[in-house]
């Protein structure tokens, strides 16, 4: 009977937990009493479906107050202003000993400037140098003789000219050249020394040297014949243009291009031309540029450190 008993209430509680179910929606959260407007969501919702509310019916936030912190404004400090540098000026030169290197007659180089502006003067000459010149001459039987003082007026000129009429002893210049003893000097011992064993060497058939013809030999001009820039070495005497060579047999051996030439004419003119630099402080010759193209240039001038330009 007991076993009947306790089977009987299995039966019963078995029955009771079979009809009973769970409910079909847990419990809801409250609403919270500081939040209006709001409304929960309902039972028969679903979280995929569920829409925010329309923009109008979401809650403003109130605005937090500025909370201004005090900021310490460091003043503005503005960069000096810097005034352009003034060129520094020293005290007035005298008259007469403004700065050569600076600008001169209306400001401009000496490249452009014209002979007038340049202020040139003579270069005086030492008497015991130029006796000691004109002995040389005579004993290299250079016939010449000596012309008063030549000053045309800016910086042309010759402090002790001599007039060449024989650059050596029977080889007449022609026409007589107005230069300076050392250039004559050097134009002989050329002569003697290069032009004529080359002549000798190359144009045997043409017999001696016999007249040796000059271009230009004292000229006031700058150099080149232009307006401006340098004055010429032909301006102090110290340069002499030589244009042909003439030989006893009635040849004339012109100074022209003869670069390409493949004779011993050729050979005998680019010969004394290189030779020439033995001699003289400038050479240029038909290969150097258009303006000398038809005679060698020759001049003496000093340069430093014994420069020698020879084109």
């Amino acid at each position: 009977m007991r076993k009947l008993a306790i089977l009987a209430i299995l039966l019963a509680a078995t029955a009771v937990l079979a009809g009973a179910r769970l409910p079909v929606h847990g419990p809801l959260p409250q609403q919270r009493p500081d939040i209006e407007g709001t409304s929960a969501p309902t039972p028969d919702s679903n979280a995929e479906d569920t829409q925010p509310p329309p923009a109008a019916e979401m809650p403003t936030p109130e605005p937090k107050p500025d909370i201004q912190k005090p900021e310490t404004q460091k003043p503005e400090i503005s960069a000096p202003k810097t005034e352009p540098a003034k060129p520094m000026q020293g005290p007035p030169l005298p008259p007469g000993k403004e700065n050569p290197q600076a600008p001169t007659e209306e400001n401009k180089p000496p490249a452009a400037q014209t002979l007038e502006e340049q202020h040139l003067t003579i270069e005086p000459e030492s008497d015991a140098q130029h006796a000691e010149c004109t002995a040389a001459l005579q004993a290299l039987g250079v016939v010449f003789k000596d012309t008063p003082r030549i000053d045309d007026g800016n910086g042309c000129g010759i402090d002790k000219p001599i007039i060449v009429s024989e650059a050596l002893a029977g080889i007449k210049l022609k026409p007589e050249a107005t230069i300076r003893c050392p250039a004559a000097l050097a134009l002989a011992r050329w002569m003697k020394d290069s032009v004529i064993p080359a002549a000798s060497a190359a144009l045997p058939e043409q017999g001696r040297i016999t007249t040796v013809n000059q271009a230009t030999s004292y000229m006031c001009r700058l150099r080149n014949g232009a307006g401006t820039g340098k004055i010429s070495e032909h301006a102090r005497g110290n340069a002499i243009d030589i244009a042909s060579f003439h030989f006893e047999k009635g040849e004339d051996v012109a100074v022209r291009s003869r670069r390409e030439d493949p004779t011993l004419t050729g050979a005998f003119q680019r010969t004394v031309s290189a030779a020439g630099c033995l001699y003289f402080t400038t050479v240029l010759d038909p290969e150097s540029d258009a303006a000398h193209e038809t005679h060698f240039h020759l001049d003496v001038i000093e340069r430093k450190g014994g420069y020698r330009y020879c084109h």
